[in-house]
């Protein structure tokens, strides 16, 4: 499974829409006032999904996720000098950057691919291909792909 993620051009908070392979938004993302980073996601009817919350006074990015009003799980950004990594408190997930940060593997506790992300060059906003085996994983992997991309924006206003 494929899914493309866009963020709006005209948006004053966060906002994206995910569309499937063949151009159908299946999901929404609303981003909300807040303190830091808060992404509502949303179905195609608009019934919300799930949340991906900032925290905030934290030394590094660190984002808490949420299926309706129940905890999942987090994901923060670790210290490092070259590749960017992210450590997932669920599922027993690792996340991995390339050096450019555009591109990231999200693999289980035994080094098997639960996702590849990709940044596509050469758009106005920021666009990323999700590519997901198994699409049970699409909800999560979503909510992952949108806490690098709140990261990377939280490190460029530093």
């Amino acid at each position: 499974m494929k899914l493309l993620f866009k963020q709006r051009f005209f948006s004053w908070l966060d906002s994206y829409d995910i569309y499937d392979e063949a151009g159908n938004r299946v999901y929404t993302v609303e981003g909300k006032l807040s303190w830091g980073h808060r992404l509502e996601i949303l179905n195609a009817d608009g019934s919300p999904l799930g949340t991906v919350k900032e925290e905030v006074f934290t030394f590094l990015p660190r984002f808490a996720m949420y299926l309706g009003d129940a905890y999942i799980g987090q994901i923060k950004k670790e210290f490092t000098f070259f590749k960017p990594v992210f450590t997932l408190d669920c599922n027993g997930w690792q996340v991995e950057g390339n050096l450019f940060e555009w591109d990231y593997t999200i693999t289980d506790a035994y080094g098997a691919e639960v996702a590849y992300l990709s940044k596509e060059l050469l758009h106005v906003t920021d666009t990323y291909v999700l590519d997901i085996p198994d699409p049970q994983n699409a909800l999560l992997v979503l909510m992952i792909a949108l806490a690098i991309d709140a990261a990377k924006c939280s490190n460029a206003n530093n």
